[in-house]
This record gives structure tokens, sequence and C-alpha cells, in this order.
């Protein structure tokens, strides 16, 4: 299903909802609009709406944007329960010259993706939002990640779902990540494609 840009956040509360697309189609924009309308249009309490950023910094690439982070949207979300981890994320393909130095990124995301959806497990809140889960999924479980989800009332999290983040030394993690992002989308009720 589609993404329209003529929405009601109001139908994402109480309910579990995923955005998935290529890059640069406003996952994080929105997933930013949906915490800016939970904190200024329906005054929850912003220790109630943890948020995991996965994120790694904006960066161009071929006329691209990849990345970004929930915060170059929407500053005011520094206000939530932000669940923080040491050092950044990196992009796993984009920073490899060969299977090894990829291989290498993906233990390193997953080092702090995990700490930081355990740490959330420990003291959960009714609000999850997550920016990038692709992420996690390189090597996390994704049942573990839907039972963490299911922990929350509301959940909103997006992803990268395409092809445009691509090379020969990453065929087989790509696979892998569409196989993984299928299988969210087929158990999250509310799944939209963007862009």
């Amino acid at each position: 299903m589609n993404f329209l840009k003529n929405f009601n956040f109001d139908k994402f509360i109480g309910t579990h909802t995923l955005l998935y697309g290529e890059t640069d189609t406003k996952k994080t924009f929105y997933t930013a609009e949906f915490i800016k309308f939970l904190l200024e249009k329906k005054e929850i309490d912003p220790k109630q709406i943890s948020i995991l950023d996965f994120g790694p910094k904006l960066l161009y690439l071929k006329g691209l944007k990849i990345g970004g982070r929930i915060r170059d949207y929407y500053p005011k979300s520094d206000l939530c329960n932000n669940i923080l981890f040491e050092g950044e994320i990196i992009p796993p393909r984009l920073n490899a010259k060969n299977r090894e130095e990829l291989y290498q990124n993906l233990c390193y995301n997953y080092k702090r993706t995990s700490k930081a959806l355990e740490n959330f497990n420990k003291g959960t809140t009714s609000f999850l939002i997550i920016n990038d889960i692709s992420i996690y999924l390189h090597l996390g479980n994704k049942k573990y990640f839907l039972n963490t989800i299911d922990k929350t009332s509301t959940f909103f999290g997006n992803t990268y779902y395409g092809i445009s983040i691509k090379s020969k030394i990453s065929a087989l993690l790509s696979l892998k990540e569409k196989k993984r992002i299928e299988f969210l989308i087929n158990n999250i009720k509310n799944s939209y494609l963007t862009g």
C-alpha cells in the first residue's frame, strides 16, 4: 500500500506502522512529522515516546539523499526518551571496499543497535519510534524485533527497501535485507511503501 501525502496521523495511534521504500522518499521526514504530531497536537508526555535512531549521518550520493536522523527534521525530538549508544552508525555498503570491511561494518552497527533494543526492553514505553530498521536487521533477529515492538501500543518505524544502494560485494546482503524487510511488511499491520 502506498503512503500518501494527505494522511491523518490519528489513525497511527494505538497500532503498528512501517514505512518502507527507496532512499530519498521521505521516510525519516514522515517519522519526524509523526513525533511532532504526538508532541504538539496530541500533547503526549515526551518521556512516553522512545526513539531508536539507527540512521547514519545524512549524505548525498549521485544526487540522492541517503541516511539522516530524526532530529535533522525535528530537533524537538530530543525531548523524547532517546535511547542512545556510543559511536556513529556506519553506512555499511558505502563504507566498505571489500567483503571483510562490509562484515566489520555490519558487526559494528549490530553491537550498537542490538544494545539499544535491549535497553528499550528493560523499560518499555507506550510509544516506540525507530528510524532505519534495516541497519539492525542486517545481522539482528527479526522475531526478537517483532517481539520488541509488540510490547508497545504504538509503533512507528521506517526502513530502506530498494535497489539504489548496492555494490558487487554486497549482493548477498541486499538479498537478505530484502527478505527480512518483506517479513516485516507481512507481519506489521500497517505497512506503507513511500515514494
